[in-house]
């Protein structure tokens, strides 16, 4: 296979000693990025055309779980496509698949919810196939030296996004009409598909490719060679499905009820966000020896957030948890891409990350679905002192995994002779 020109720029880029300075990881940054924005602001600009009622709550309800929905079925067979074919030819079409859908919701906007719905589940699709595509597609452009720094600059452009753009979007909402902004993001999707370099070609060859459910089967075969991976997916999906639910439902309660007040759940939301942009920093040069576990550490910080809303304590007890789990979060995320992309075999790794997204993310909904009636059934502070527990425990338990120290493969005993 003649080398790709990709990988010959990021060993140059290495040798001037910066990501920053690979022209072909920038583009796939300011690609990433897009897409990552694009995923964000559709959901929070929706929630504008509440306020011209031109989308009622319930519709809102349906066209977002549709582009959920788009985006479940997406994911394992955009990373098996991955594997078959160009990482970045399957970016570029899942990208130019959700910026032609993106006009259609626009045009749905008070006019048809299942037109809406219809071409949001189209969305879910591009962004549920770009996702492992991009992983893959890293490991591809960026040399495995390099690949932690990067896979830091690509999350701390995702925080800053999230920070800076509710309000960018507010002020836009004062002179831009919904459609339009809607129609924005297609544009920040025809970015991610066009943006990133080329890396290398297809990985499997064409005469050796299986059926779907044969090459399925196979990619969870290669995630169960690395007990540290599954044992690190499960303490994941945990933390996600409770403390993120926790996040999500009961922290806009306590802070109605027990500080009377909003601005507690704006503060602790923000500060995450400013916590998670600190911890990339953090991470973009700190190697620690035993990573794996450094990680997962991190990700039992989130445990703080429910934690914080057990008791009535300060204000500001609950914003340094956030914080905290801020900077946990991401200190586990980026060790936890870039072990990814160096343990797993290479024509298996989008198929392996589709699995990552498929149960972590997948698997937040239902999290959130149950919470509300836990808290019904059984109060608050119980749930909440269930959801801290988790978050500790699993990440301790993942811990005592083989490899998880590292977040590698236990090398082999070798016997005397």
């Amino acid at each position: 296979m003649t080398p790709s020109p990709a990988p010959q720029a990021s060993a140059t880029a290495h040798r001037r000693g910066s990501v920053l300075g690979d022209p072909a990881f920038l583009r796939l940054w300011a690609g990433t990025t897009a897409s990552g924005l694009a995923t964000w602001a559709l959901p929070f600009i929706l929630g504008l055309a509440l306020l011209d009622r031109s989308l009622t709550a319930v519709g809102l309800g349906i066209v977002l779980a549709a582009r959920t929905a788009g985006f479940l079925a997406a994911v394992p067979v955009g990373g098996m496509l991955a594997d078959r074919h160009s990482r970045r030819g399957v970016v570029l079409w899942s990208g130019l698949a959700a910026a032609a859908a993106t006009p259609v919701v626009a045009a749905g906007l008070g006019r048809s919810v299942a037109l809406m719905a219809l071409a949001a589940a189209v969305v879910g699709v591009g962004q549920g196939a770009c996702r492992p595509a991009f992983q893959a597609l890293t490991a591809e452009v960026v040399d495995e030296p390099r690949r932690q720094s990067a896979n830091a600059a690509v999350t701390f452009a995702v925080r800053v996004t999230t920070l800076l753009a509710p309000g960018l979007v507010a002020l836009l909402s004062v002179a831009v009409s919904t459609p339009a902004l809607v129609l924005a993001t297609a544009a920040l999707w025809l970015a991610a598909a066009v943006l990133p370099a080329r890396g290398a070609a297809a990985l499997t060859p064409k005469g050796a490719r299986a059926p779907f459910s044969a090459e399925f089967a196979d990619g969870v075969r290669e995630a169960r060679r690395h007990p540290w991976f599954l044992a690190g997916l499960a303490a994941l999906t945990t933390v996600i499905a409770t403390g993120y639910s926790a996040t999500g439902v009961a922290l806009p309660l306590v802070s109605r009820e027990t500080y009377g007040t909003e601005a507690v759940l704006a503060a602790a939301l923000t500060a995450y966000t400013a916590g998670a942009m600190g911890g990339a920093l953090l991470i973009a040069r700190w190697r620690p020896k035993a990573q794996g576990w450094a990680a997962l550490a991190g990700l039992a910080c989130y445990g703080f957030a429910p934690l914080s809303l057990l008791l009535p304590v300060h204000p500001a007890a609950v914003i340094t948890a956030y914080v905290l789990a801020g900077i946990g979060i991401e200190l586990f995320n980026v060790p936890w891409f870039t072990a990814t992309q160096r343990e797993v075999e290479p024509a298996k790794l989008a198929r392996v990350s589709s699995l990552d997204f498929l149960l972590s993310y997948g698997l937040a909904p239902v999290g959130l679905a149950l919470i509300a009636p836990a808290i019904a059934a059984f109060g608050t502070g119980p749930v909440l002192g269930f959801c801290a527990l988790a978050c500790f425990a699993a990440p301790a338990a993942a811990a005592l995994a083989p490899g998880a120290r590292g977040f590698s493969r236990p090398a082999p005993e070798v016997r005397g002779a």
